[in-house]
């Protein structure tokens, strides 16, 4: 059973039935989902399939040499007739148009090649051979359908999507592929019969962030606190590794991206790309532009300007739940014993993450909430805003501002607790 996708998967069929050529190109975070969606989505259709190699498996000097003899073996697997290994990747697409041409009967054929920007090893020439193949070959093809996909969503972007060169303008369709919401994580706990309440949904998604290979982790037998340990707590567990992984497998320049994302993650309301330089020892001239913005089309941190600051005042903020969690409590698990999260659930200072991380959650899930308030046809911009207090009066703290194009502002206060929670005549003086 596929869980959510429904827009996704209608269009996957759409696309299919086309009767053009089709360049989609799949994107998002890496484990939510996107293979298996286009492996559900065209089940018994796909005429070639190729997945790149993990660039955290090979070295800068035989990498373009391993991605090509990968890639003639997925050929031979799936038909060619023994040949000879590609030494370049214009000879690597030239094999596989000759290995189209000698199947193809007339019905639609499905290319898939999955981590595309794996492939892309330096000085390989592949988004030049990507081209030669699209432009010289694949697009006057009516029965071809080329459907490529990668965690790296800057380099699907800049080289695809927003392509300048000879690509620019050939993807088809882009389909970005979001975690799955809470309503889409009750139904993915539904389906494996793994007993949830409500509460616990809320504080799997403030720790997992939605992620469906994460989620697929968690056991019916196991309370939520016991799954949390078995996860990320004890000796070995699956996804106490999984941060760093997470950087070497979509950024260029992991480390230096790392260090962004771990100063992001000392304020919840973040900094400004002059702060972030000072904090970082990483110059403004050069790569951070790249840095950062890799980071916001990954959708690790977004980009905002905070409520009454100018245009100039841009903000970049740490929205990504997982790295929140792991920064705050799994880095340093060696101090911790096997079952940390049973022990210290209600400690204080989890208790006090909670609250935030809650309103991360109501942050990525604006359009319920707009929806909810009857608004989802206005155009808007979120924040939160806080002023210092003084001797002469307390400071102020507004959860969410939901700045409206009809000069309306919405103003919510987020609360996340296990019971009803009962707005009382102390509490409303207090708002």
């Amino acid at each position: 059973m596929t869980i959510g996708r429904q827009q996704e998967l209608a269009e996957f069929n759409r696309l299919y039935n086309s009767g053009n050529a089709e360049f989609v190109a799949v994107y998002g975070r890496r484990r939510v989902g996107k293979t298996y969606l286009i492996n559900e989505a065209l089940a018994g259709k796909i005429t070639f399939h190729h997945a790149g190699l993990s660039p955290v498996e090979g070295t800068k000097q035989n990498g373009m040499k391993q991605q090509l003899q990968q890639f003639y073996y997925s050929l031979l697997m799936q038909g060619m007739p023994k040949s000879h290994c590609p030494k370049s990747w214009l000879e690597a697409f030239y094999m596989l148009e000759k290995h189209l041409q000698a199947i193809d009967d007339g019905s639609r054929q499905v290319v898939f090649l999955d981590e595309l920007p794996w492939m892309d090893t330096p000085r390989s020439g592949f988004v030049t051979a990507l081209e030669g193949f699209w432009n010289g070959w694949a697009s006057a093809r009516h029965n071809l359908m080329l459907v490529v996909c990668g965690s790296s969503s800057s380099w699907i972007l800049n080289n695809l999507i927003n392509n300048h060169g000879g690509l620019y303008g050939r993807v088809t369709r882009e389909i970005y592929l979001r975690p799955f919401t809470l309503a889409e994580c009750e139904a993915f706990y539904t389906d494996k019969h793994i007993p949830f309440s409500r509460y616990d949904i809320v504080q799997s998604y403030m720790i997992l962030g939605g992620i469906p290979y994460y989620m697929g982790y968690m056991e019916q037998n196991k309370s939520f606190a016991q799954n949390i340990d078995n996860l990320l707590f004890r000796d070995k567990a699956p996804l106490s590794d999984e941060y760093e992984r997470l950087f070497r497998s979509i950024f260029v320049k992991p480390d230096a991206t790392k260090r962004i994302i771990e100063v992001l993650a000392t304020r919840h309301k973040g900094y400004t790309r002059t702060e972030i330089s000072q904090k970082t020892g990483i110059p403004t001239s050069g790569d951070f532009s790249k840095l950062l913005q890799a980071l916001v089309s990954s959708n690790f941190a977004e980009e905002y300007v905070p409520f009454g600051c100018s245009k100039r005042d841009v903000h970049y903020k740490l929205i990504d739940p997982f790295c929140w969690f792991y920064l705050r409590f799994v880095r340093n698990r060696t101090a911790y014993t096997e079952q940390f999260w049973q022990q210290h659930s209600e400690d204080a200072s989890i208790v006090s993450w909670r609250g935030f991380a809650f309103e991360l959650v109501c942050m990525n899930h604006i359009q319920a909430i707009k929806q909810a308030l009857g608004i989802q046809g206005i155009s808007t911009t979120q924040s939160a805003w806080t002023t210092s207090g003084d001797e002469q009066k307390e400071g102020t703290q507004i959860d969410m501002l939901i700045e409206r194009k009809d000069n309306v502002v919405n103003m919510c206060e987020m609360k996340f607790y296990s019971d009803e929670f009962t707005v009382d005549k102390a509490y409303h003086l207090t708002l």
